[in-house]
């Protein structure tokens, strides 16, 4: 399957795609004239996989842990533990993300509202 047909199988973009690969999530072959060729039979399933975990919050380092289960129903068989503790990882990110924009949303409204009472 070309990286066209991949890409239309799987709704993710050509250049995507050919990150997921330089980032060594997804395995092609090079034919002659150099198109890449991906495995018909699990390049779809593998890449379905690296969008959910990209969905549910993960980076490309973190997915790189799943690359032994990526070929499967990774649904089926439930998280593992390495799962658990990446995701509690990523979370604990998000969550500080989250209090930083609050905080900066909290001053900036202060100040808004300072300017505000001094135009008055």
């Amino acid at each position: 399957m070309r990286i066209g047909e991949l890409a239309e199988a799987t709704g993710v973009s050509p250049r995507a795609l050919r990150h997921y690969e330089q980032a060594g999530l997804l395995t092609s072959v090079r034919t002659a004239n150099g198109y890449r060729v991906y495995e018909a039979a699990t390049a779809p399933v593998r890449v379905g996989n690296i969008r959910m975990l990209l969905d549910a919050g993960l980076t490309l380092d973190d997915v790189r842990v799943f690359l032994p289960c990526l070929d499967g129903d990774m649904l089926a068989k439930g998280p593992s533990a390495g799962f658990y503790r990446i995701a509690r990882e990523r979370l604990a990110v998000i969550d500080r993300r989250i209090a930083a924009q609050v905080a900066a949303r909290d001053r900036l409204a202060e100040v808004l509202a300072a300017a505000a009472t001094s135009n008055e």
